[in-house]
């Protein structure tokens, strides 16, 4: 999806924050790598004056029965009688009218104007929202980038795996960072190993979106290569960045298409896929109650998995410790994991702490809310240090273990959990006949 600039604010929620094409303070960062294009820079701080880059919302024209793009250009300029290309959804057409923002005809326009652009497109698979551009200097699109990273907040520590807000030129998208290069020292600008971002911490870092944007390297073309990170919840601006290059791998991954789908695995297991996220401390019963509604569901047939915290972190995430960057990343592999097996057909049971809501909430957007029952197991941390089944809390006031979820590591418990399991309120049973009702 798009977002637009009203006077040059951008909305996220009820936040409104000034937009700046070039991110602030990033004067000290690295030098921008160089790539090839098919097209010239024409001056030295890379902008292409007549390069168009106009970010519309499409809808049919009530009028001429034409489609028609809403929006605002980001670069260049556009005249009548030109042909343009939408990126996204590769429709072509000429350029019948331009309306300004009060409906009046002009003949041309350029960057900072808000218009709208009607046009003769070929076909009819107009995408929603679209970047235009003219033919004969399409755009690129890519879904992973290397960027430089300037990271603005105080309150969120930027971590590998986490999920942020990005919005570049008008796009939206949901970004996670991949890996992080390295830092550059504010001092020597010497590249430091480092395995998560503090405000004011300059960075190189990989990206992964949720789906192709339309983009440009910042050295190239400014406008599609500054981009900022906001926190999916607070929607505060966590940091500002700027893309060095596209990754090739980008390019040369693609899905396979397959013959057999979900269904065909739904209908043949006589139910449908689904997963039931279990979260609370260590020692709530997270894995209690989950082994037994596995139980309860196997008696009645159902195919089903439980994927256990400790189990997991046998196999596949043994290479993970329990700093709050490995926590995002086993939370990550988890929901990935567990998206899979339900793709399979699966209920799948998850028994893990998962801390962050930001994590939990990147993994129901991964699996898809109406496949997602989150249950917070809200067991005392009293309580669950008296039970201490694995003696994990007696290790961790001795100082013995640190990290420890609920004493020096946070636990940040769900706002809008689908069922929420209070200690000593209902029997197993009790808690097991809601979870099959709910599923």
């Amino acid at each position: 999806m798009f977002n637009f600039v009203k006077h040059g604010m951008l909305a996220w929620g009820k936040t409104l924050f000034q937009f700046e094409t070039t991110p602030t303070n990033m004067t000290d960062t690295p030098a921008v790598e160089s790539t090839t294009h098919d097209h010239a820079v024409t001056s030295a701080t890379g902008l292409l004056a007549d390069k168009l880059v106009f970010a519309g919302r499409w809808s049919a024209s009530a009028q001429t029965g034409t489609g028609q793009y809403s929006g605002q250009i980001i670069a260049g300029r556009v005249a009548l009688g030109e042909r343009l290309r939408a990126t996204t959804s590769g429709q072509t057409g000429q350029v019948l009218r331009i309306l300004s923002a009060q409906g009046d005809e002009l003949p041309a326009a350029a960057a900072g104007q808000s218009i709208t652009l009607i046009w003769d497109a070929e076909g009819d698979t107009a995408a929603q929202t679209d970047v235009l551009a003219h033919v004969d200097q399409p755009l690129e699109m890519t879904d992973q980038f290397e960027a430089t990273l300037r990271w603005a907040s105080s309150d969120a520590q930027g971590l590998m795996g986490r999920t942020y807000g990005v919005e570049l030129a008008h796009q939206s998208a949901i970004a996670t960072i991949t890996a992080i290069k390295y830092r550059v020292s504010a001092d020597t600008q010497a590249h430091e190993a480092c395995r998560q971002l503090e405000r004011g911490d300059t960075a190189v870092c990989n990206l992964a979106l949720s789906q192709p944007v339309v983009f440009d390297t910042y050295a190239h073309l400014p406008a599609l290569g500054s981009f900022t990170l906001h926190d999916t919840f607070s929607h505060a601006i966590v940091a500002s960045g700027q893309i060095r290059h596209n990754l090739r791998r980008a390019q040369n991954v693609h899905r396979q298409a397959l013959s057999i789908t979900r269904s065909d695995r739904e209908r043949l297991n006589g139910h449908a896929g689904k997963v039931i996220w279990f979260t609370g401390l260590s020692g709530s019963g997270k894995s209690t109650i989950a082994n037994a509604l596995e139980q309860a569901l196997h008696a009645q047939g159902k195919r089903t998995y439980i994927l256990d915290g400790d189990n997991i972190r046998r196999g596949l995430n043994k290479d993970l410790g329990f700093t709050d960057a490995d926590r995002v990343e086993n939370i990550r592999r988890i929901a990935e994991v567990a998206k899979l097996m339900m793709d399979a057909g699966l209920i799948v049971m998850t028994a893990f702490i998962s801390p962050f809501r930001a994590e939990r909430e990147m993994a129901r957007q991964l699996i898809g809310a109406e496949n997602f029952v989150e249950v917070f197991v809200d067991t005392p941390l009293e309580l669950c240090e008296q039970r201490d089944p694995k003696g994990l809390y007696k290790k961790a006031r001795r100082g013995e273990l640190p990290n420890m979820t609920g004493i020096d590591s946070p636990y940040e418990p769900p706002l809008g959990a689908e069922y929420r399991v209070e200690a000593g309120e209902s029997s197993l049973g009790e808690i097991i006949s809601v979870l099959i009702r709910i599923i």
